[in-house]
């Protein structure tokens, strides 16, 4: 039987990809995103999302939690990891258009659609695949907590 040996503590992320390296789920470091809604939680899995080139995140959406209409410049591929991804297409929230995704499901979206998402079933961990940099637009600006701050 092979022996595993856990990679140092040295993040993946920041390793090139031409280097073998693995994140196990304890080593996932899940931190806050300023784009996301305070209790969503981010993990750069590989690669640079803010840099030109292929990356991995993850995305954790605790139960309750909406993502208001918004869009990606890149185009993304989610795998549900978690907990059940409830996404809908359209420019306005719509809880009829929300389709459920169970865990291991992969959902395709092209660049610049807009879409939206809502834990309504519980907690939801998505891992998320593009090319770089990643761009999030929100389709209302009032819905994105990076402005919440900011006066009007």
């Amino acid at each position: 039987m092979a022996k595993f040996t856990k990679p140092s503590k040295e993040t993946i992320a920041a390793q090139s990809e031409a280097v073998f390296g693995a994140v196990l789920p304890e080593d996932v470091a899940w931190k806050p995103f300023a784009a996301f809604p305070p209790l969503v939680r981010l993990a750069v899995i590989a690669g640079q999302p803010s840099e030109p080139g292929p990356y991995m995140i993850r995305v954790k959406v605790p139960g309750g939690v909406k993502l208001m209409p918004h869009r990606h410049s890149e185009d993304r591929i989610y795998t549900v990891i978690s907990g059940v991804f409830y996404i809908g297409v359209g420019e306005e929230f719509d809880a009829d258009k929300l389709e459920a995704y169970p865990p291991g499901a992969v959902i395709v979206l092209p660049g610049g659609t807009s879409h939206f998402h809502w834990a309504k079933s519980g907690e939801y961990i998505s891992q998320v695949t593009a090319i770089g940099p990643l761009g999030l637009e929100y389709v209302n600006s009032k819905d994105d907590p990076r402005y919440e701050n900011s006066e009007t």
